[in-house]
């Protein structure tokens, strides 16, 4: 799976697709590590276009957040409509992401 991605002052950007669920999860996950490992290790998220998440998915940005973390990066997500949000409070990560609505304020966070 292809996913976009762009470097941005030394951050890198990732845009999720619109289902991140049990079939695509692990080339997600494998396109996460390989941009996590190549780069900076700080990351954003972009999650506009993310409408479906599952536990694969949520899995699957626990598992970079912790790749990031050990390369001494972090990962911020940006941009989740209400459903998604809602998830993350329903499985409190919330509390482990940042979670933000505009890319110029997550990249402010992330430099």
């Amino acid at each position: 799976m292809q996913l976009e991605h762009e470097s941005r002052d030394g951050i890198d950007i990732v845009r999720l697709p619109g289902r991140l669920m049990m079939a695509n999860a692990a080339d997600v996950r494998a396109r996460l590590k390989e941009v996590i490992t190549r780069g900076s290790a700080k990351l954003i998220l972009d999650l506009t276009a993310t409408d479906m998440l599952d536990s694969s998915g949520l899995a699957v940005l626990v598992s970079g957040l912790q790749t990031a973390r050990k390369q001494g990066g972090d990962i911020v997500l940006v941009g989740a409509n209400k459903n998604v949000c809602a998830l993350f409070e329903l499985t409190r990560l919330h509390t482990v992401f940042q979670i933000f609505d505009d890319m110029e304020t997550a990249m402010r966070a992330t430099a």
